[in-house]
């Protein structure tokens, strides 16, 4: 027969059998099998001399409660006691002892037992979890039974392991709990304190600032405040002024510093210059002073001179409680800013005339300000007839479906013809954008495919290509078809065409979601980066003159810990730093807000030329050594080629076209080898000297003597697979950054 389950009883019938295996066995006596343990019971079932029998069964009686096994009736049931226990500290002459606090948690549904100390700042010790969960055995002599609910009470003390726990109090489920058993609960035991805890204590509350100073703590108003700005709509009537018509402003009332900024709204063909503001942000007098004031004459604080010039030329300063002497101005404040008022903003009366919805809710929410009805200053703009477009069926594709709404006879959507004949492949300009890409993913499979995103700039499409590894058991090949690619998020049946993924959503560090596929763009080759930079007015991410400004608006306040950060990251005083070193200190300076395309692109901007991208004789050797290797010698041809394009026989021919005649030859020569010796040899006109240039090429006849080793292997660019570029940026010169930043060079 089964036993009912109540509560603080936790019998299994699993673990019931395990203990009586262990517990009774059979053995032999006169060669006859007989019940051998050390709970056999004597003749006649009655317990011997100085044995206890364990019970079999719980202590509560049969046919009470739930027939559910424990660890479902007593699922997160737990009941928590606090308690104390003493240690004694023997190697510390300031306390002789210390009482620690701490909690026990019995859970029901296992008679699991946890201990945890709750942590105290400045404790000096290490606090947590002294015991974990598990069944804790009584102390001895009944090491084999394990602790129940019928242990716990109130002002009571329990032993684990040899250490004394004195329980003082419990939360009220547990009292509930405990009353529902039938347990008599103990009034709560005292809370003792640790008396060298109590003694700092006393020694922090006596202590006292040295001299009187006079605080201005600003940190809680920004900490409160910071983001929140207050907007009203405002009038200067300037109509009295000649040619003067009235103005209409915005100020912004920043709540942080009670600071005042005033933005004018300007129509369209007003005859007036589109200024960035009309009042720059600062706090705003409530009337103009006669004249400016003196560098000095406003302060927060002012001293007093005690000495004066009695002893020496030594003084002694003390703060002027009084104030004596000082320049009192008073400023507007967000109480002086109502719908209505007339504020004097240097001379000029501006009307507050309407604000935004967050401005009345803290107006409403602070002063109880509850009529907000505008005052109306300009004539409203006619209605535009909206015309609206019936959803998106499914049929077709969206562009499609959008044509037949907008006229009677339904043609078949444009594209756009200009931007394909602008972006097109012309010649070895692919504009195509290539970038390595990783699965953002927790799955050890996958981490490691590499993908090539390829977006073609003609026509917005993009595909997928995953490059082939050794060893993984997965096929390389096409992964994607090329195609337009929708954002992810966006509602399917709608008026509205979609939106794709345009080239500005690409760049390395961006996270991009195909059809379902979350991808990590690491890395791009070469023509991306020079693409992206070339056209930095489209890309903000390759744009320097943005990150710059960027850059100084993050570090501006810690500049000198700034440039003291790459002043020991220098130890040498080579005025240049790897890239991967500052790549880190651009991470934890900006704190993560600059992507890596745009650490990239600072990196790429202010990286150290080497030496073999300068050295001419350098360039020719490996130049030459890649042809002597290929045994190409058909250099007469290549000249009359050139002498053919030249129509104006000057001598002269541009980079581009120099560059398209030798790839037309199949010169084995990696792009950016062939772009370095076209530039050498290169005019103030980006005009090349072809004769030269073949000249120097021609390994028969112009041998360069060649080095020993190439420092950097050169690559075909159109071989790309997501391989660092053939020219990676090694070395940053960081002081031409700083003084471009900060203004200041160290």
């Amino acid at each position: 027969m089964a036993l009912p389950l109540l509560p603080g009883n936790s019998f299994n019938r699993s673990l019931g059998k395990e203990k009586f295996h262990k517990s009774q066995h059979w053995g032999y006596c006169n060669k006859i099998a007989m019940l051998v343990a050390e709970d056999k019971p004597g003749i006649g079932g009655e317990p011997l001399h100085g044995q206890k029998l364990k019970p079999k069964y719980s202590v509560f009686p049969r046919g009470v409660g739930s027939d559910a096994p424990s660890w479902v009736a007593f699922d997160k049931q737990v009941l928590s006691f606090d308690a104390y226990f003493d240690e004694e500290v023997p190697e510390k002459n300031q306390e002789l002892y210390r009482i620690r606090h701490c909690k026990i948690y019995f859970y029901l549904e296992d008679d699991t037992i946890q201990v945890v100390e709750p942590q105290v700042k400045n404790s000096g010790i290490p606090q947590g979890t002294i015991v974990r969960r598990h069944r804790i055995p009584l102390p001895p002599p009944n090491e084999d039974q394990f602790y129940t609910v019928d242990y716990f009470n109130i002002n009571t003390e329990v032993i684990f392991y040899a250490r004394r726990y004195k329980i003082v109090d419990c939360d009220q489920f547990t009292k509930c709990f405990l009353r529902k058993l039938g347990v008599r609960l103990n009034p709560p035991a005292y809370h003792p304190e640790d008396p060298y805890t109590r003694g700092r204590q006393k020694i922090a509350d006596s202590m006292k600032p040295l001299r009187p100073y006079e605080r201005f703590d600003t940190l809680k108003q920004f900490l409160e405040y910071d983001g929140h700005v207050l907007r009203f709509y405002c009038m200067w009537d300037d109509t009295e002024s000649t040619f003067g018509d009235p103005r209409e402003l915005i100020l912004h009332y920043f709540l942080a510093d009670d600071t005042i900024e005033i933005k004018e709204v300007i129509p369209v063909n007003s005859g007036r210059d589109a200024v960035p503001l009309f009042l720059n942000r600062k706090k705003l007098p409530k009337y103009a002073p006669a004249g400016l004031y003196q560098p000095g004459a406003i302060t927060d604080r002012t001293v007093l001179n005690v000495f004066g010039g009695l002893v020496g030329n030594k003084g002694r300063y003390i703060l002027d409680n009084r104030k004596t002497g000082t320049v009192h101005q008073e400023f507007y404040k967000d109480s002086d800013l109502t719908i209505g008022a007339v504020i004097n903003v240097w001379g000029r009366r501006v009307k507050l005339c309407d604000c935004d919805e967050f401005t009345k809710e803290y107006y409403m929410t602070k002063y109880g300000i509850k009529d907000f009805t505008p005052i109306p200053f300009k004539a409203p703009p006619p209605s535009k007839i909206e015309k609206k477009f019936p959803p998106y069926t499914g049929f077709g594709s969206e562009e499609d479906s959008l044509c037949s709404c907008l006229s009677l006879l339904p043609q078949p959507p444009q594209k756009d013809f200009k931007k394909f004949m602008e972006k097109d492949r012309k010649g070895l300009e692919s504009n195509l954008l290539r970038f390595l890409a990783k699965f953002i993913t927790d799955n050890p499979i996958d981490k490691d495919r590499q993908f090539i995103i390829s977006y073609f700039l003609s026509d917005d499409t993009i595909s997928v290509f995953e490059t082939p590894q050794r060893n993984t058991g997965i096929l390389g090949g096409k992964f994607l078809e090329r195609s337009r690619i929708k954002k992810p998020g966006q509602e399917l049946f709608k008026s509205e065409i979609s939106e794709y993924f345009k080239a500005q959503d690409l760049f390395v560090g961006a996270k991009v979601c195909f059809h379902g596929h979350n991808f990590l763009l690491v890395d791009a080759d070469e023509y991306a980066f020079n693409y992206m930079e070339k056209h930095a007015d489209e890309f903000p991410m390759a744009n320097i003159s943005l990150i710059l400004n960027k850059l100084k608006a993050i570090g501006e306040p810690s500049s000198r810990e700034i440039k003291q950060i790459f002043a020991a990251t220098d130890p040498d005083h080579t005025k240049v730093i790897e890239y991967n070193p500052f790549r880190n200190l651009m991470v934890n300076i900006t704190g993560g807000k600059l992507s890596e395309h745009e650490i990239m692109t600072i990196g790429r901007h202010y990286s150290e030329q080497n030496e073999f991208e300068m050295d001419i004789n350098f360039l020719l050797a490996v130049a030459q050594e890649q042809l002597k290797k290929n045994s190409v010698e058909n250099f007469g041809q290549l000249s009359a080629t050139f002498v053919y394009n030249d129509r104006e026989k000057c001598g002269l021919l541009p980079h581009e076209k120099c560059r398209t005649i030798c790839k037309s030859f199949r010169l084995p020569l990696a792009d950016d080898l062939l772009r370095a010796l076209l530039t050498m040899f290169e005019d103030g006109k980006e005009q090349v000297d072809y004769k030269k240039f073949v000249n120097g090429l021609n390994w028969r006849e112009n041998p360069v003597p060649t080095f020993q080793t190439i420092k950097v292997p050169i690559k075909y660019e159109d071989d790309w697979s997501g391989q660092p570029p053939s020219l990676p940026v090694k070395r940053i010169k960081y002081l031409p950054l700083i003084q471009d930043v900060f203004g200041i060079e160290e």
